[in-house]
């Protein structure tokens, strides 16, 4: 039998898939870096919803009011008086818009649920550059929901 009946890959063409597979090593992580904080703020928002969603299904299992702390300025919420706070990346800009009884001061307010479902309504808008999600609180449902 020859050498060329034989099969196999020859040192070259084993040394091209390696240069290959080296760059595309070294390109991935840049292409991922540039896709993650999307991912991150897309997470965060699904978060701050979903403790929104979660204060709506206390208060109606409940029977009583039940509010979402926000901070603006320390990127902190918090289901509750008593709740854990949960800390935002601090790439991230938090803002709220909610109804003027519902402001406590300059950087922190909150969107209380009540009994019934309805709520006082708001919207907690995550920014980063020049993405955003809004997450709206529908004052009549108290349904919440997340736009980009």
């Amino acid at each position: 039998m020859s050498a060329r009946s034989q099969g196999g890959f020859t040192l070259i063409e084993l040394l091209v898939v390696l240069l290959i597979m080296g760059a595309l090593i070294t390109l991935a992580p840049a292409a991922f870096h540039r896709i993650a904080p999307g991912i991150e703020m897309k997470a965060a928002a699904r978060e701050v919803a979903g403790v929104l969603r979660q204060a709506r299904g206390q208060a109606i299992r409940d029977n009583r009011e039940t509010e979402v702390l926000i901070d603006t300025e320390a990127k902190v919420y918090r289901l509750g008086q008593g709740g854990r706070g949960h800390q935002l990346s601090a790439a991230l800009q938090l803002s709220l818009v909610t109804a003027a009884s519902e402001q406590l001061d300059d950087t922190r307010g909150r969107i209380r649920f009540f009994p019934d479902g309805t709520s006082t309504g708001g919207r907690v808008t995550l920014s980063r550059d020049d993405r955003k999600f809004d997450i709206t609180v529908d004052w009549l449902t108290g349904l919440v929901a997340i736009s980009d």
